[in-house]
Formats: C-alpha cells, structure tokens, sequence
C-alpha cells in the first residue's frame, strides 16, 4: 500500500471514530434532556395539582369556619379544585397516577356532601368524626400523590445522572479508543516512514563520508521502497564514477611520475608545510638520496641552511630576497654544483598547495665558466695595455701626420683609429664582464633619488631620440623612496637598454623610462614599440656574446652585463616582447635599508 494511501486510511479512521462518538455523545445528551423534560413536566404538573387541592381543601375548611358563610367563595374554591383535578388527570400518563386522582376525586365527593350539610351542622363538623375522617383521608391521599411525584422527579434526577455517567464513560471510551488509534498510527508512521527515512539519512551521511558500501531497509511503503532503491542505484554508480575517477588518477599519476622521472633535471616537490614530498631519480643521483629523506626539510637533509627560509618565501607567494647561488654537494665522493630554482604550485583561485624545486649539475658548466672568466680577464688585461698604447701612439701619429681632409689616406687614419677605439671598448667591456663574473666588482651603494636618475638618464639620450625622429619620455612616480644602489652601475644598464631601444625603434616609435614603488620593490622599465624579440630567442638574450634581432651591435655583451650589475644588487631583470609590437625590460630592485 502506498504512504499517501496509508496516511488517509489512518487519518479518515480517525475522523470516522471522533465522529461517530460525537453523533452519540449528542444522540445520548439529546434523549436524556428529552426524556428529562418530559417526565419533569407531567411530575411538576401533577406536583402543582396537588398544591393547588391543599391551597382549596384549606380555602374550603376556612370559609365553613367563618361566622358570615359565603356560599359563593365555597362554589368557586369548589370549581378551582375540580379544575386542578381535571388538570392532574390530563398529566396522568400511567394508570397508578389515574386510579391516585380518582381516589382523591372520590374523597373529595364525600367531602363536598358534608359541605353541603346546612349551616347549623356545617358548625358541628368539626366535632364530626366522620368529617374529620374524609378531611383526614382526602389530605393523606393528596400527600401520598404529591410524596410519590417528589420521589419520581428525584428518581428522574438520579436517571439522568446515570445516564449522563454512561454518556461521559462512552464519551471517555470513545476519547481512548481515538488515543490508542493515534498511538497505533502514530507508532506504524515511525516505524514505516520515520525508521527507513533515518536509515536513509545514515547512509547520507556515510556517502559524505565517502563510504560507499551501505546498507539500506527494505520499507513496505512503496515511495520509500522506490526511494531506498534509487538511493542504493545511486550510491552503486557513485562507486563506479570514483572508480573509475580513481583509476584515471592512477594512470594520470602513473604517467605524470613517467614524465617526471625522464626529466634531465632534478626534481624535488614539497608540500604546504615545506616538507619533502618526492624526488625524480635524477635529483636522487644528484643528491645521493634515498627515501628516507621523504617527509624532511631542506635544510635537514642537506645539512645546510638558508634553504627552508627560500622555501618558505615562495609558499607565501614572495619572491627571494636575492640570487640565489648554487648548491655544493658532496655526493658519491664527488664535489658538485648544482644551479636550482624554485616555484610555487598553485591550484584555481591562487591558493598555494606546495613547491617544486629543479635541480641542474652545473660542475661541469662553472668550471668552464670559471677557465673563460679567468682566461677573458687575463687576456683583456694583457690586451688592453699594448692595445692603450697603441691607441695612444697611433693618435700621435696622426697629429704628425697631415692629409687632406678629403682624401683617402684620412679616410683611412679615421678608420683606423675608430677600430682601435671599439677595439679598446670591447677589450673595457670584456674586463668589466669578467669582473662581474668572477666576483671581482664591488659596490659602492649610496642613497639615490631614481627619479632624478630617470630624468638624467632621458636628458643624455634626448637629443639622439630626436635625431631619430623617436619620441623618449621619462615619467618616474613621484615620492620614490631613496634606494641604496650604485648610481654608476644602474646608469650604465639603462644607458645599455636606451641604446638597444633607440636601434631597434624605427622613425615615429615610442620609447617609455618609468620608475615605480610596488610591494617593497622599485620597478624600473624600458618600454619600446620597435621590432620585439621573438619567443624562441627570448631566453638567450641575456646570455653573454648572444645578439638577436635583424639590427646588431657591439659583440653582445651589454644585456649579460645589465643582468650581472642588476644581479649583484639583489634584483632580477625581465623580458616581455613580441613580434612586431616592441618590448619591455623591467628591473625590480628590493628595497634595502639605508642604514
């Protein structure tokens, strides 16, 4: 039976029983007052009838006793009580109640003959016995019919209260068999609806769980039956969907740790924490781990510090202070470098959930690097003093020497003396690169006010911009902070990144020098809207000797100089381009105390 056809049967059960219990209960109460009224009526007509023969037979025995008779005081008294006789037969419904008034009328007929005795005797009948005996028998039997009504409209009262009880215990019945049927009800609904409802909200809850293997009742409710069937087909195909969810995980996780392990790189992952989470082989061969090194920090096990605070920079979504340097590892008896750089991962809406750090072995690079730094600053320094001299001779030599301004020996002293003059440059360039490289150059940090450095910086390459036809604006923030840098060094990258601009700007472009204070870092940029640099070649560019673009110059070592002098501050510099649409060099220098 369906829940809705159970709920109207019980409910209209219910009804049908309130109702029927009080149909009876008005029933009962309507034939009691009835029955009531009735049998007080004809009582109290029958009681008044005999009131009304004392009040005359009185009325009666007064007037004979009287000096002055009144015969017609006596006739009518005499009427009235014939009046209330007739009255009290026309109340009478039993034949005991007629044969009573028939008495009392037959009494009466011998009291009225004594009352038509003449005067004279009428005085005597007080001393009349017989008199006395009819006045003594009518008055016995009025008193006997008035005594039997009192007695029947008492009865009557005590009918009607026990049928009045009987009325209130069938009511009460009624009441407690409507009670019972509400608890019976009220006990099938819990234990059809509400048991099999809980069982459900159980399984609900071992679902969010993410327990899948549950149990439901069986209800002979057919909406819960159909409910817990659907809920069981539902939580069967959630089963299968995590599954089937959990083995295309397992096989995305399977061939993400493919790629990870084929990497050349080394690669370590951290959790939220900063803990280890994994390693590829590659990091494991670089660093000579093995597993026990799951689940600890950095600097723990590397023996080493400095590592954890780096790490914990990028969790936060804050970029390193400074260079980061290379790793010195002794592993597998061997002393290696290793280059590393650090990235925070991040699920949607920013919310970082961990890091990962790749590993590349440097020994071989650095020291190659090291052989060309020492063998570039040896040969330029034992270059650049013949080369000086040189110079030095050959600019005496021309002022000995007197050629027409336009012929070609003159041309040819120019040349000469312009080569030697690159010559000398680049031998000044490759020992400053050298320099930087080995570690050589120092700073001489001072407070500097950028926005005047920006606006010195556009004034020395104004008039060459304008030459162009190329339009430069310097527009620096206003209220920089003073920054501690060496005015010298960054004078020299923004003459390196002016210079690159003004070549690969065409007539009519636009080059933008900005200086700006965000997140406690200065941000200077150089923005131009000349040829860009192409994607592919956007990652060498600050290599040194490398030189991009269809318009070269120098030897290609101004941009690996401006990230070496950027870099010994603290800072790093970026690249944005693309073809055709310019490109823009940012600086980002961090902001130091200027005790």
């Amino acid at each position: 039976m369906k829940l809705r056809t159970r709920l109207f049967v019980s409910g209209s059960a219910l009804l049908t029983v309130a109702l029927i219990g009080l149909i009876l209960g008005m029933v009962s109460v309507w034939q009691i007052t009835r029955v009531q009224n009735q049998a007080m009526s004809r009582n109290l007509d029958i009681i008044d009838a005999t009131i009304g023969f004392r009040q005359e037979m009185g009325t009666q025995v007064i007037l004979l006793l009287e000096d002055s008779f009144d015969p017609l005081a006596l006739k009518e008294s005499d009427v009235r009580f014939r009046t209330w006789l007739t009255q009290a037969l026309e109340s009478s419904t039993e034949e005991a109640d007629r044969q009573a008034i028939s008495e009392i009328a037959r009494s009466y007929e011998l009291f009225g003959k004594l009352l038509d005795s003449p005067v004279q005797i009428r005085r005597d009948l007080l001393h009349n016995d017989a008199f006395t005996r009819a006045l003594q028998a009518l008055r016995d039997r009025i008193n006997a019919v008035q005594m039997r009504y009192v007695e029947a409209v008492q009865n009557a009262q005590q009918n009607s209260r026990e049928r009045a009880t009987i009325v209130s215990t069938l009511l009460g019945l009624i009441g407690l068999a409507l009670l019972l049927i509400g608890f019976l009800t009220a006990h099938n609904i819990a234990k059809r609806v509400a048991r099999p409802i809980e069982a459900l909200a159980s399984a609900a809850d071992q679902i969010g769980k993410g327990n899948l293997q549950i149990s439901l009742p069986t209800s002979p409710v057919a909406e819960l039956s159909a409910l817990s069937r659907r809920f069981g087909l539902m939580a069967q195909s959630l089963q299968q969907f995590k599954d089937s969810n959990i083995e295309a995980l397992m096989a995305e996780q399977q061939r993400l740790q493919a790629v990870l392990d084929s990497i050349d790189d080394g690669l370590l992952m951290f959790d939220r924490n900063g803990l280890l989470q994994h390693f590829n082989p590659v990091a494991g061969r670089q660093l000579g781990w093995g597993l026990e090194h799951i689940g600890e920090r950095l600097d723990q096990a590397l023996h080493k510090e400095g590592l954890d605070e780096q790490i914990s920079r990028v969790l936060q979504g804050k970029t390193l202070e400074s260079a980061i340097a290379d790793l010195e590892i002794d592993a597998h008896g061997e002393h290696r470098l290793l280059s590393y750089s650090l990235t925070p991962v991040s699920q949607g809406g920013g919310n970082i959930q961990g890091a990962v750090m790749v590993l590349r072995d440097v020994t071989k690079q650095r020291a190659f690097e090291r052989v060309r730094s020492e063998f570039v600053l040896r040969a330029s320094h034992e270059l650049r003093t013949p080369v000086t001299g040189m110079h030095m001779a050959f600019a005496l030599l021309q002022e000995r020497l007197k050629f027409a301004p336009d012929s070609r020996e003159a041309d040819l002293t120019q040349t000469v003396d312009e080569q030697m003059q690159r010559l000398v440059d680049l031998i000044t360039d490759l020992l400053n690169f050298s320099r930087y490289q080995s570690g050589l150059q120092k700073l001489d940090l001072a407070p500097c006010d950028l926005a005047d450095l920006i606006n010195q910086t556009g004034q020395r390459f104004a008039n060459e911009a304008a030459e162009k036809g190329i339009t430069l604006r310097c527009e620096p923030d206003d209220d920089l902070p003073l920054l501690p840098i060496d005015r010298a060094q960054i004078e020299r990258v923004l003459d390196n990144l002016l210079v690159n601009a003004l070549r690969h700007t065409p007539a009519g472009g636009d080059i933008l020098l900005n200086a700006q204070y965000q997140n406690n870092e200065i941000i200077i940029c150089v923005k131009d809207n000349g040829d860009g640099v192409v994607f592919s070649q956007q990652s060498r560019i600050f290599e040194p000797f490398v030189q991009v673009g269809k318009r070269k110059g120098g030897v290609g070592l101004g941009l690996a100089l401006c990230q070496e002098i950027i870099q010994l501050h603290g800072g790093h510099i970026t690249l944005e381009s693309r073809p055709g649409e310019g490109a823009l060099f940012c600086i980002n220098l961090p902001m130091r105390s200027l005790s």
